[in-house]
């Protein structure tokens, strides 16, 4: 399959789940490419797919970003903008999309060399922001994101052709090994896992709050997990965790009292700007997937 002349080296969403051998790079950048990042560290995304970080901000710039948080979740203009995602069940804000254009504050941390610096050197070009958020799982029952790649939504929905992209979750609040979360499978980015089945129109407004389409089977998901075991991620607040667009990841309830809140950022190559979806009838909104490929400046 092609869009806009683009063959389709990682088809999803069709009758039946398949697996694709990655035929892209992790890393991107060469060895001289400028960065923050160890050759150390940057063999061991290569490898892994993923890179943890014990401080990328500072306690009182935690303390900065947490009440800008604070700020937007509880702004009645905010919640009832469609970048405002509610918790099924509670009705509280789940997610707040697109902060980098909604907030000086978060705009500046995208800029901020330690982050986008960091996106640069693995991508091995510059980068533009192809979504943010703030993710808030507020204790006492906040729900999880069900295992996903990320690239396989990107991709399907949004039309990136390559994974030439890397998120980063910034922790806000401690991540306990307790409150939700994230899990990766270390390895797992290696392969690419299409599934099966095809993509409703509007799909987002119901995977934003639970995923369906683009959701591997428990047989898919227990090969990968006992190919490359399960990682949890931990941190105090100001921690962060960069990994690949095709890590197989999620996270579970936080049914603690101990809330967890991450601005999550995701850079992707301005080399790899996205096209017409791949596998899904229409492309979703810009504030989920950017189509401004304006670098990172």
């Amino acid at each position: 399959m092609t869009t806009a002349g683009v063959t389709d080296l990682y088809p999803t969403r069709g009758t039946t789940e398949v697996t694709v051998p990655r035929q892209d790079p992790v890393v991107w950048g060469s060895p001289d490419t400028p960065g923050p990042i160890p050759a150390a560290d940057l063999q061991g995304y290569d490898r892994d797919g993923f890179l943890a970080i014990e401080q990328l901000i500072t306690p009182d710039e935690v303390e900065v970003y947490r009440r800008e948080l604070e700020r937007l979740v509880t702004d009645p203009a905010i919640r009832a903008d469609d970048r405002s995602i509610v918790e099924p069940k509670s009705k509280e804000i789940r997610s707040v999309f697109e902060v980098h254009r909604i907030s000086e504050v978060f705009a500046n941390l995208v800029r901020d060399e330690r982050v986008v610096g960091r996106a640069r050197q693995i991508l091995g070009s510059d980068v533009y922001v192809h979504q943010s958020r703030i993710n808030v799982k507020p204790g006492f029952g906040a729900s999880g994101f069900y295992w996903h790649s990320d690239f396989e939504t990107w991709h399907a929905e949004d039309g990136l052709p390559n994974m030439r992209t890397v998120s980063v979750s910034i922790a806000l609040t401690e991540n306990h090994d307790t409150n939700g979360g994230l899990m990766i499978m270390p390895g797992s980015h290696k392969t690419f896992l299409g599934c099966a089945g095809e993509t409703p129109r509007d799909n987002y407004k119901k995977s934003l709050q639970m995923q369906d389409a683009g959701t591997p089977s428990d047989e898919a998901l227990t090969s990968l997990a006992g190919a490359h075991g399960i990682r949890l991620f931990t941190g105090k607040a100001g921690s962060a965790t960069w990994f690949d667009c095709n890590c197989m990841h999620g996270s579970g309830d936080n049914i603690t009292p101990f809330p967890r809140s991450n601005v999550f950022i995701v850079f992707n190559s301005v080399d790899n700007a996205a096209v017409e979806p791949f596998a899904a009838p229409v492309r979703r909104p810009e504030f989920i997937g950017a189509r401004d490929f304006t670098p990172v400046r």
